[in-house]
């Protein structure tokens, strides 16, 4: 049994015609297809908890990558979820980067024909440990995490902008948060304190896209990717843009590029982090991983590079 968690708000302008296709393929499939739009921002965790625990099989979450991160949390966390079920993804959000790294398509059609017809891997399964309301809390991701400047950039995202202007927003935000005080996160790698504005976490290569910010990320390798850039201002910013766009970042002095399987992150001044674009809290939090143990539905003959 398949099915679908999506957000009926994903494309905007668009979002009827969306949910019209979606309706569409899945009464072309039979009663092997059910749709559960979410009701709002935190409702799909446990819409899709409940659709695992009720005997789905594959799990998909049609969106962006907050939708796909709020279902893959209800997937991890429902009973025997993990062992059950498989996630599938139809991207419809401004980015989509987990679906770039997996090499789906961004056309609905063709994303389908890889749920019906592509092959079930394994990849690693990401967590950001944290305290939340006083108490301990787990939170999963698929393709990033994150803390410093890009998450005070993402808190600062207009969504009106956003809409309109697509990931061109998130660069406005980034340029504003330059002229602000920039935060101090703390973490260790091979018994050696860093202090970084800036630090992304990756499960894969991709960031804000296909952007490779992460140039050893394998999806299964069992190791979190860690970039830092240690000063940031325009000069190194374009430095680091120059490097991403031609793949050479593990060669750019700007930015320094570590793998580890566990990483501790710490700040004084209430620094946010983020997954997968969205603030989660503030520091401190712990991240670990959990090696291949996300089933996911991607194209046959998927190379994962690193």
């Amino acid at each position: 049994m398949i099915r679908v968690v999506f957000n009926p708000t994903a494309r905007g302008d668009k979002a009827q015609q969306v949910r019209e296709q979606l309706s569409q393929l899945a009464r072309s499939a039979g009663g092997e297809v059910a749709l559960h739009p979410t009701t709002g921002p935190g409702t799909a965790p446990d819409i899709a908890r409940e659709a695992v625990e009720t005997g789905c099989t594959v799990l998909v979450a049609a969106g962006g990558d907050g939708t796909v991160n709020e279902v893959l949390n209800g997937l991890a966390t429902a009973r025997n979820g993990l062992e059950s079920t498989a996630l599938g993804i139809l991207p419809l959000g401004t980015v989509n980067v987990f679906a770039k790294e997996l090499g789906i398509p961004s056309q609905l059609e063709a994303a389908w024909q890889v749920i019906q017809n592509g092959a079930v891997r394994n990849v690693d399964l990401p967590f950001v440990d944290s305290i939340h309301a006083g108490n301990p809390a787990r939170r999963y991701f698929a393709q990033m995490a994150g803390a410093g400047m890009d998450s005070v950039a993402i808190g600062r995202v207009r969504w009106e902008l956003k809409k309109k202007a697509g990931q061109l927003a998130y660069l406005w935000a980034c340029v504003e948060t330059l002229g602000q005080r920039q935060p101090r996160v703390e973490f260790e790698i091979s018994g050696t304190k860093r202090v970084t504005p800036l630090v992304g976490i990756g499960n894969g290569r991709f960031y804000g896209g296909r952007f490779p910010a992460f140039p050893k990320a394998r999806l299964d390798d069992g190791l979190l990717d860690v970039t830092a850039v240690p000063r940031v201002n325009p000069l190194t910013l374009l430095r680091v843009l120059l490097a991403l766009q031609r793949d050479r970042l593990a060669d750019c002095s700007a930015a320094h590029c570590f793998q580890t399987s566990e990483l501790r992150l710490r700040a004084t001044d209430g620094t946010p982090w983020h997954v997968e674009g969205d603030v989660a809290g503030d520091l401190p939090v712990s991240i670990g991983i959990r090696s291949r143990a996300l089933q996911v539905v991607a194209p046959p003959g998927l190379k994962l590079k690193g």
